[in-house]
């Protein structure tokens, strides 16, 4: 399992090299996407039981689902792209799942990405409640079913 951070830092770097930056919105929405497809994939990291691909929590925000420990260390940029290169090492296994839904996920307006977590019934929508569970949790197992 890797870190959130590690992913985040990841999908900046792939994005600027193929000239295609992300805003802190973009990337946490496609955080929880890949987060929320490999949980429902088959794909293990490692021997154990979990398939998760990282550990951090995603909280449910105004927004949409959040990684507090990357959002804090992006938040910066506010709505500007994020302009960092980072050398991650990623196993090529897990690459070869995830790039295809960063590659998809980068060039969708950032707007439809919050539209498309914000989906009635949804894990957001099921732990947010108009306002209630806001900055609560997003189980694992919620997103795995619920999406």
């Amino acid at each position: 399992m890797y870190s959130a951070l590690d992913i985040a830092k990841y999908i900046i770097s792939k994005c600027n090299r193929e000239n295609c930056p992300i805003s802190n919105l973009q990337l946490q929405k496609i955080l929880y996407n890949l987060q929320k497809a490999f949980l429902q994939s088959e794909i293990r990291i490692t021997e154990k039981k979990s398939s998760a691909l990282f550990g951090d929590e995603i909280e449910a925000w105004q927004w949409g689902p959040v990684v507090p420990s990357v959002y804090y260390v992006y938040c910066t940029y506010g709505s500007m792209s994020i302009i960092e290169t980072y050398d991650v090492h990623i196993d090529a296994r897990v690459q070869k799942f995830i790039d295809p839904i960063i590659e998809r996920q980068r060039s969708v307006n950032p707007w439809r990405l919050v539209d498309e977590t914000h989906r009635k019934g949804g894990a957001w929508d099921r732990v947010y409640r108009n306002g209630m569970g806001n900055r609560s949790v997003i189980p694992c197992e919620l997103i795995r079913i619920c999406g």
